[in-house]
């Protein structure tokens, strides 16, 4: 049954209130650009609660959300991620939903749609059979996009889809993937591995440039090296330090992602994008966390083991026990791979404006025009 909304009529215009569990359908002006977001746990904001997968790869249950939601929706973080804060930035009366929910709630698709799923690759072998992988959401996507014609029109959808901005977080579960695994281990070298991932990167890109998508918010992988789970495993008595392996790995893809999208923009007429270096900006609080109020950027607000990087907050991954710092502000993690609220939202406030990080579009312009 669809849930009700309430809509209270002022004379300048319609104001609609809305919790995050509850879908009410709202159609933006014209030219009011929407959001398809695209990715991984850093942007899944709940389709794994609707898939038969594991708790490895949901986050409906607390502490999961207590620091902005009423219930656990199944973000990986204690409250918003950077596409709630995005959309708060840009002034929408609600945050994107999940493609599951409103494919659940038979609702309509004109506000944006969440195609996120944690655990998520660029490849479909990453986590396969548990998540939904990039060229499966953009099979969704390409369902969204048929949809918005039938119901508004080639022209209208046509200008929906062109106007409208498209974010992603892909990448960091493939290079997880690869170093503990054998077979990829053996089968490729770094550098092709690293062409696979961008290579499928780039044919959903195109997809999505076909479909009529013009305006890219690319996240670059972070410093998946230094998540407290990757200084867990790399831990040695007197040592902190961060695993090299992915650092690696998580340059060679940004180099590769940067190179691709600036040939992107070179060969698809109208194709704008914003690069947001996500990994040295969390070096550069790393290194200063005092300059962004963080006092802990090593250990996990939630979690158990060294650094708190074992993926136990909230006890439903088969390690019962667990820890929870008494103030999460004070954490640049929430837990073992995830940031907190407030870590999402200095990185969507770099990524909004002009910051020495985005190159070379911020995402504001794209609402703007």
């Amino acid at each position: 049954m669809a849930s009700l909304c309430v809509h209270y009529v002022f004379a300048l215009g319609l104001l609609a209130s809305f919790f995050n569990s509850v879908h009410c359908i709202v159609t933006p002006p014209n030219d009011e650009p929407v959001m398809f977001v695209f990715g991984d746990s850093l942007y899944d904001a709940g389709n794994n609660n609707y898939i038969n997968t594991t708790n490895d790869f949901k986050a409906n249950f607390r502490p999961y959300g207590e620091t902005s939601f009423p219930d656990p929706t199944g973000r990986f973080a204690d409250g918003l991620l950077i596409p709630d804060h995005i959309a708060k930035f840009a002034n929408k009366p609600e945050f994107v939903k999940p493609y599951l929910a409103i494919k659940k709630q038979n609702g309509r698709f004109s506000n944006g749609v969440n195609f996120a799923s944690a655990g998520a690759g660029s490849l479909d072998g990453t986590n396969a059979g548990l998540v939904i992988s990039l060229k499966p959401q953009l099979g969704y996507f390409k369902k969204v996009s048929q949809q918005l014609k039938q119901e508004m029109g080639i022209i209208k959808s046509k200008r929906l889809l062109s106007n409208a901005v498209y974010m992603f977080s892909i990448g960091s579960n493939d290079y997880s993937t690869f170093i503990t695994n054998s077979t990829l281990l053996n089968s490729y070298t770094p550098n092709q591995y690293v062409d696979m991932v961008v290579g499928n990167m780039s044919t959903v890109f195109q997809e999505i440039y076909k479909e009529g998508g013009r305006k890219f918010a690319i996240l670059s992988v972070g410093a998946i090296g230094c998540v407290p789970s990757a200084r867990a495993a790399n831990f040695q008595p007197g040592s902190s330090e961060c695993l090299e392996i992915l650092q690696t790995l998580a340059k060679s893809h940004n180099e590769a992602l940067q190179k691709l999208l600036k040939n992107l923009a070179t060969k698809l007429r109208g194709f704008k994008y914003s690069y947001f270096d996500y990994f040295q900006s969390a070096i550069d609080t790393i290194s200063n966390p005092s300059a962004n109020g963080f006092t802990e950027v090593k250990d996990a607000c939630c979690g158990s083991g060294k650094f708190r990087g074992d993926p136990s907050c909230g006890g439903q991954r088969g390690m019962t026990v667990f820890e929870l710092c008494p103030d999460v502000n004070n954490f640049l993690f929430w837990d073992y791979n995830h940031p907190t609220e407030k870590a999402n939202k200095l990185s969507a406030t770099l990524m909004w404006d002009t910051s020495p990080y985005v190159t070379p579009n911020n995402v504001k312009s794209f609402f703007q025009s």
